[in-house]
C-alpha cells in the first residue's frame, strides 16, 4: 500500500517535470503564464490536469480544440511513478529515498529535454553535480574519496571519448553527456560508475536495434539515467 501511494506521488511529481521540460524547451517560466494547450493555448482547468486520468479520460486530445495531446504527457507521468515506487521499495521512507527522489526528478527532466533536442542543459547539469557532490557524503554516507572519484571517473572517460570522436569528425558523445555521467558518478561512487555505463550502452544498444537507429543520432542521456536507477536498484558494484 505504501509503494501505491509513493507511486501516486510519483504521478503527481511527474506531472510538474512534465512543465519543467516543455517550459525549457518553450523559453517559458514554469510559474507563468498558467497552463494551457499548446496548439489553441486555452487555459487549462484543474480537470484537464490530473494525472494520467485526465489523458485517459480525453482520450488524448484536447477538451478544447480536439488536437492530440502528446503522448509523452502520460509517459513521463507514469515513469515518474514507476521510479519513485521503485525507489519506495528499495529504501522505504528515509533519507536515501528522498534524495534520490529528488535527483531521480532532475534526471527525468534532463532525460526528456535531451530525448527532444539531443541537449543535456548545464544549467541543470552543473548545479546538479554541485549538489551531487555535498549530499552523497552528508546525506547518504559516501566518503569523499569515493564521491569525488566517481564524479571523476563519470566525466573524464566521457569527456576523453567525446574530445576524441570530435577530433575524428565523428557524431557520437557530446560534452552534456560527461557532465550527467560526472553528477552520475559522484551520486553513485566511483566503484557503481562502470555497471552504470554497461547498463546505459546496452539499454541503448537493444533501443537502437529495436527501432532501427543504429545509423541515427539518438539521445544518450537517458540511457545513463536508466543504468543509474538499474544499478541504485541493485546494488551492484565492481570490488576494489
Amino acid at each position: 500500500m505504501e509503494i501505491l501511494v509513493a507511486a501516486a506521488y510519483g504521478l503527481v511529481f511527474g506531472s510538474f517535470y512534465n512543465v519543467c521540460i516543455c517550459r525549457y524547451l518553450s523559453g517559458e517560466s514554469v510559474a507563468w503564464p498558467p497552463s494551457h494547450c499548446p496548439h489553441c493555448e486555452h487555459k487549462l482547468a484543474w480537470y484537464d490536469l490530473i494525472p494520467l486520468l485526465s489523458y485517459i479520460l480525453l482520450k488524448g486530445r484536447c477538451r478544447y480544440c480536439g488536437r492530440p495531446i502528446s503522448p509523452r504527457y502520460p509517459c513521463i507521468e507514469s515513469v515518474t511513478a514507476l521510479v519513485y515506487g521503485a525507489l519506495f521499495w528499495k529504501f522505504g521512507f528515509s533519507g536515501e529515498f528522498l534524495i534520490y527522489a529528488m535527483f531521480s526528478g532532475l534526471l527525468i527532466v534532463l532525460s526528456g529535454i535531451d530525448a527532444r533536442v539531443m541537449l543535456l542543459p548545464d544549467k541543470f547539469t552543473l548545479p546538479g553535480t554541485a549538489l551531487a557532490i555535498p549530499a552523497s557524503v552528508f546525506l547518504l554516507g559516501h566518503g569523499w574519496y569515493d564521491v569525488l572519484l566517481g564524479a571523476g571517473m563519470g566525466y573524464g572517460g566521457f569527456w576523453l571519448t567525446a574530445k576524441f570522436m570530435e577530433l575524428r569528425g565523428k557524431e557520437g558523445l557530446g560534452y552534456g553527456d560527461a557532465k550527467l555521467m560526472a553528477m552520475l558518478g559522484a551520486l553513485s561512487g566511483f566503484q557503481a560508475v562502470p555497471l552504470i555505463q554497461l547498463c546505459a550502452v546496452i539499454s541503448a544498444f537493444l533501443f537502437a536495434i529495436s527501432t532501427r537507429k543504429t545509423n541515427s543520432p539518438f539521445a544518450f542521456g537517458p540511457w545513463l539515467c536508466l543504468g543509474f536507477l538499474m544499478q541504485l536498484l541493485t546494488d551492484v558494484r565492481i570490488s576494489v
